[in-house]
């Protein structure tokens, strides 16, 4: 019973972090697209203050339920260093950073819901490469969408090739297949992206061959026994 209702509350927990983490995505799809400055956006700041708070209570939550807690907390420690509400720290502290550093800060709570997003994954699948291969799978959906909306956000009112947010999604799409696109930015922030994304893509693509390779096997081994 106590096991039982330890897996209720981490699924309960986990589906909290989910819906927190699109919320996220929203309120900064919300503000890139309208131009809002979210450092001037109270709601904004307040919401992802109190959304980075119930991720931290969720590390804790599931490290009292885990059955060895120094472990869980060796293998889960960046989960929390995700979760901690460094917006709101720097602004608390008056820390100087330039306006792309904390543009990128922004995002950084997003990184946690991306990794509990691959966590909920591998719990509905009973293959472990099947539950390898979509989690990379979702976290790649969202580091393209990621990068193109921080693309989208620095580059379309200094560079004329972006002219729209189609465009931005456009050239990240095609930087994180590796392919390239004739789209080139012009800002720090921009450059930066164009250096993670195919980065990214090489380290995501190669395991769709580890994946088929491993249904190949599997489908053969299925019609040998049958």
């Amino acid at each position: 019973m106590p096991k039982r209702h330890g897996n209720i509350v981490l699924d309960v927990m986990n589906f909290i972090v989910l819906i927190l983490s699109v919320l996220l995505i929203v309120f900064i799809s919300v503000d890139t697209f309208k131009k809002i400055n979210f450092l001037e956006n109270s709601v904004y700041m307040h919401f992802q203050f109190w959304v980075c708070i119930i991720f931290i209570i969720d590390f804790f939550v599931e490290m009292h339920y885990a059955g060895n807690k120094w472990r869980f907390f060796r293998h889960r420690i960046a989960f929390l260093l995700l979760s901690i509400p460094y917006l709101n720290l720097i602004s608390l502290l008056d820390i100087e950073l330039s306006a792309d550093a904390l543009y990128f800060v922004r995002f950084i709570p997003l990184a946690r819901g991306a990794l509990a997003l691959s966590i909920v994954i591998g719990y509905v699948s009973s293959n472990a490469v099947t539950s390898l291969f979509m989690s990379y799978i979702a976290i790649m959906l969202l580091v393209t969408y990621f990068c193109s909306l921080i693309f989208f956000q620095k580059e379309q009112p200094v560079n004329p090739q972006v002219d729209t947010y189609w465009t931005a999604l456009w050239w990240a799409a095609m930087n994180m297949s590796t392919v390239g696109c004739d789209v080139s930015p012009v800002t720090v922030s921009g450059k930066i992206v164009a250096v993670i994304l195919p980065i990214a893509g090489m380290v995501i693509f190669p395991l769709f061959t580890v994946y088929l390779t491993d249904y190949v096997s599997r489908q053969s081994k299925k019609g040998r026994d049958q």
